[in-house]
């Protein structure tokens, strides 16, 4: 299981780095508020996995293009550099944390960053919807995309 979260991840920063170069030319707030938001939850969950509170944490920044691109250059690092350190069963172990209503759950570490993946793809639809509302071209960032590219 280690292995899939490891390749979702190189999907993740992958089709972030596309959404990412869609928006350099398109200056286009309505993109780039949901391409922020995803990059500052990556952040949160990444805090929280290591024990950080989290509560201070504005999760619908407003933020120009370079500092996404920043934040997403700091997160390609931050998750690789914690996805290494894993083990396989680390994966299972439940997290302690609370949402931002205050809310305590325990997630095993490993649904925990599933549902991180998950969240990027549902925002970079956001982005590629808003950039067509705009008649910019999106770019592709579907899985089977980065698979085929992968596998060139």
């Amino acid at each position: 299981m280690l292995e899939t979260i490891k390749r979702l991840f190189a999907y993740e920063a992958w089709a972030n780095a596309r959404a990412l170069d869609s928006l350099k030319d398109a200056e286009s707030p309505a993109a780039l508020a949901p391409l922020a938001h995803l990059l500052v939850s990556e952040k949160i969950w990444l805090m929280r996995l290591r024990g950080e509170d989290t509560s201070a944490v504005n999760k619908s920044p407003e933020m120009s293009h370079a500092e996404c691109v920043s934040l997403f250059e700091e997160m390609r690092a931050s998750v690789t550099s914690y996805l290494d350190s894993l083990s396989e069963d680390d994966l299972g172990s439940l997290l302690t944390y609370r949402n931002f209503k205050g809310t305590e759950f325990r997630t095993p570490v490993g649904e925990i960053l599933t549902h991180v993946s998950m969240h990027g793809a549902y925002h970079r639809g956001q982005v590629a919807k808003a950039l067509r509302a705009e008649g910019h071209t999106p770019a592709d960032t579907d899985y089977i995309t980065f698979v085929r590219e992968s596998a060139a």
